[in-house]
């Protein structure tokens, strides 16, 4: 960089953004707005802090005290590596592309299964090439970088993937994006970002699934920006599971159109501190937005959710579905706004956040929001925090089914609440049965309780 920024020393972040390497991010005249908009837009906000309203349940002084640096060493890995990562997705009829630190890997990668008229590729790739629409569109739906992590993606980012389902094509196959991160000498900080776009009357199913090779530091802050256009559907489902030293910092951008629909589920399991920033943009009548998530939390981890929902149009219908399962000293933070503008009339609104501590150390934060400027709205939200209900416990027993079995019972029902939204049937029981793993691995899982059976 030609000039050097100025921050608190502490801040993690600005010597990187001052070593970037113009070469490694070349690219066409267009980005380059968006890489500055991208510094700047770090430079004055900085890392967040406890004073930040939006970050006061979130505690990034472990990430404060690292010094990030771009890969040094990244030359992907093997196959037989590659093969040994535990994929969330066990069915072998999808369509895969994978990130290895961020970056493309054409050999890892399966395309094989893909319809010629799908475009699935590079970023890379597409914002190179003259005739990619790329730049109409990429940045433009970030609400000018409202989260100091996605401007320092849009500063830093160097590749990802790019999908274009065309107007009237319905994908039957999942297209699974695996994003992994490999070991580096030092703490490294990974940028991809994905662009999706769903045009008229179009259907897909997006698995994006976030692995860590070891167990070392690494922040992994990616930004994905969809755009659902007119009749068009997609299931958007997310698995993060970083390894247990590492930062995520997600950023998922949204605009959909009229009568079309988007689901998005979260699964969040690994990384130290952990937090998806999402936003949507409902801009026309007659559409749905269903934003799902489960956290599964134990040690110290934090997993942070952070939403606006905005209703810009009239008949526009939102639900947001968040439940928490806390072990240990382990912490959720669930920060929920919709947003209904004075033209949303009919709006139809609902949010729930519910969490399950199973020990008395673990903590839950949540501040569901409701800003509404239209007066024709039935809009609803509700929190819950509390540990295992006794009478259901209670129930259970007296038919004869033992303690331990009755609370394994209840909390995989209570995680199911989220995983049976999933409308992929294959991607679904890929997810139950993984999540009932991560549940027999929670310490207080099998934990007895006190209540008596009379």
């Amino acid at each position: 960089m030609t000039e050097t920024l100025k921050a608190p020393p502490t801040d993690p972040f600005i010597p990187l953004l001052d070593s970037l390497d113009p070469e490694m991010h070349e690219g066409p005249t267009w980005l380059t707005p968006i890489r500055k908009a991208g510094v700047a837009g770090y430079a004055s906000s900085g890392c967040p802090t406890l004073s930040d309203e939006d970050w006061r349940f979130t505690n990034l002084d472990p990430m404060r005290s690292c010094s990030f640096q771009h890969p040094s060493n990244s030359k992907g890995i093997s196959k037989e590596a590659f093969q040994s990562i535990e994929n969330p997705l066990k069915d072998p009829a999808c369509i895969r592309v994978v990130l290895v630190d961020g970056i493309f890997n054409e050999t890892l990668s399966d395309r094989s299964l893909l319809p010629e008229e799908v475009c699935l590729r590079s970023l890379k790739q597409a914002v190179q090439d003259p005739e990619s629409p790329l730049k109409n569109h990429l940045g433009q739906y970030t609400y000018g970088n409202d989260s100091p992590f996605a401007a320092l993606n849009a500063a830093c980012f160097e590749d990802g993937i790019c999908l274009k389902v065309p107007k009237g094509v319905q994908l039957e196959l999942p297209i699974q994006i695996m994003h992994v991160t490999t070991a580096q000498p030092q703490a490294s900080a990974i940028f991809a970002r994905c662009w999706i776009h769903m045009e008229a009357g179009s259907k897909a199913t997006v698995m994006e699934s976030f692995h860590g090779m070891d167990q070392g530091v690494y922040l992994s802050a990616p930004t994905l920006e969809c755009l659902v256009e007119d009749n068009a559907y997609l299931e958007h489902i997310k698995v993060q599971d970083e390894s247990k030293q590492a930062f995520h910092m997600a950023s998922i951008y949204a605009r959909i159109t009229r009568d079309a629909r988007m689901d998005s589920h979260h699964l969040s399991l690994g990384g130290r501190i952990s937090r998806n920033h999402i936003r949507t943009h409902l801009d026309g009548p007659g559409l749905c937005c269903t934003l799902n998530g489960l956290s599964l939390a134990q040690g110290d981890q934090i997993i942070d959710h952070h939403m606006v929902v905005d209703h810009a149009q009239q008949h526009t219908e939102s639900h947001e579905y968040f439940n928490g399962i806390l072990d240990d000293q382990s912490r959720s933070v669930f920060h929920g706004r919709i947003h209904v503008r004075q033209v949303a009339q009919k709006t139809d609104a609902k949010q729930t956040n519910k969490n399950l501590l199973l020990s008395d150390a673990a903590t839950a934060d949540t501040k569901p929001q409701l800003e509404i400027y239209a007066d024709d709205v039935r809009c609803t939200h509700g929190a819950t925090i509390g540990q295992l209900d006794d009478q259901a416990i209670w129930y259970l027993r007296a038919r004869g089914i033992p303690m331990a079995r009755a609370r394994r019972m209840l909390v995989h029902a209570f995680a199911g609440e989220i995983i049976d939204r999933i409308e992929h049937p294959n991607i679904r029981k890929s997810l139950d049965d993984l999540v009932w793993e991560q549940l027999e691995a929670l310490p207080h899982f099998h934990a007895h309780t006190s209540t008596p059976l009379s």
